[in-house]
């Protein structure tokens, strides 16, 4: 069911959402959270969906904050007003789905929107899917957060955002750079974990040049291993990802790659090859990973803070060498 309420206010929607749930029952109990998502005005769908996949695990109140500009930019020309949308039932997976849709002044303070409407004594959670705050933590939005999500993957220079976050980050801060990395950073230490226990003597990383992630995964290894890493991005149409890991020990090199999309293959000393399902996370799934924990990912931030300027500096010093 969606409700539209056109040239409304916060009032007016919280109204709405008590008549929808006397009318339809306990339509809005049992939430765990809320999770508010601030996009640009026609980009709000796919992080809709996102989260309504994500809700039946954890369900929660989504409210989709949209606007002209993230930053605030308000065009004096358009007339102020918030339309909104209201989502049950099976347009709202096992959440409900408040859409605001903000034009001119109206958009200026996005932290008053979305106060009357959050659960009470529920923990929020913010997610920008495209265009972030230069800090998030500093943002209207992120201040009133327990946790903050962005996606450098989303932006125009990928690479340049992820490094961006080195100075922006705040405990709490995460990155879907960072959760797209889950299974390769599982599968690389469950392989160390066996015999033969041997030091890691170098380590390549490689991947498409648009993959903040292969840059994370470059950071975390040497942080974690103590080793400087071979790191190379990929230019090029068919460059996608990350491409693969190598890791020498003194009995041979650990190799894993993702030549096919969805599927890496395994190659240790003495074993035989396996090839593994590897797929590159969905919105669902990452989505999903950030909402199971509301504290802080101190992990993501020793790699963003640390790990990543010491990559930064190695490069920089073997370019020179």
């Amino acid at each position: 069911m969606i409700v539209d309420l056109p040239n409304t206010t916060t009032a007016k929607i919280s109204k709405a959402l008590v008549r929808l749930r006397e009318e339809g029952g306990a339509v809005a109990l049992g939430r765990v959270l809320t999770l508010v998502i601030a996009c640009t005005l026609g980009r709000e769908e796919e992080a809709i969906e996102a989260a309504n996949d994500a809700s039946r695990e954890h369900p929660m109140r989504v409210i989709v904050l949209s606007t002209a500009s993230i930053e605030g930019v308000i065009d004096e020309s358009v007339e102020p007003r918030v339309d909104a949308e209201i989502r049950v039932g099976g347009d709202a997976g096992a959440s409900e789905v408040i859409l605001l849709r903000a034009y001119g002044a109206a958009s200026s303070d996005p932290e008053s929107l979305v106060t009357g409407l959050l659960l009470p004594d529920a923990p929020v959670v913010a997610w920008w899917p495209a265009e972030a705050p230069e800090v998030p933590a500093a943002s209207p939005l992120g201040r009133i957060a327990y946790r903050r999500v962005t996606d450098a993957s989303a932006q125009p220079d990928p690479q340049a955002a992820i490094h961006k976050l080195t100075s922006s980050y705040r405990p709490g801060d995460t990155d879907f750079a960072w959760t797209r990395l889950t299974l390769w950073r599982a599968q690389l230490a469950a392989v160390l974990d066996q015999p033969p226990y041997e030091p890691v003597t170098a380590i390549q990383v490689s991947g498409a040049a648009d993959s903040p992630s292969t840059t994370l995964l470059a950071a975390w290894l040497q942080s974690a291993l103590k080793v400087p890493v071979d790191y190379e991005l990929t230019h090029g149409p068919l460059a996608n990802g990350i491409h693969g890991v190598h890791l020498t020990r003194a009995s041979g090199v650990i190799t894993l790659e993702r030549e096919v999309p969805g599927i890496a293959t395994l190659s240790q000393p003495g074993q035989p090859t396996q090839d593994l399902a590897l797929h590159r996370r969905s919105l669902r799934d990452c989505l999903s990973d950030e909402l199971r924990r509301l504290d802080p990912d101190e992990l993501y931030g020793e790699v963003i803070t640390r790990g990543l300027p010491q990559l930064d500096n190695a490069i920089t010093e073997q370019a020179g060498a």
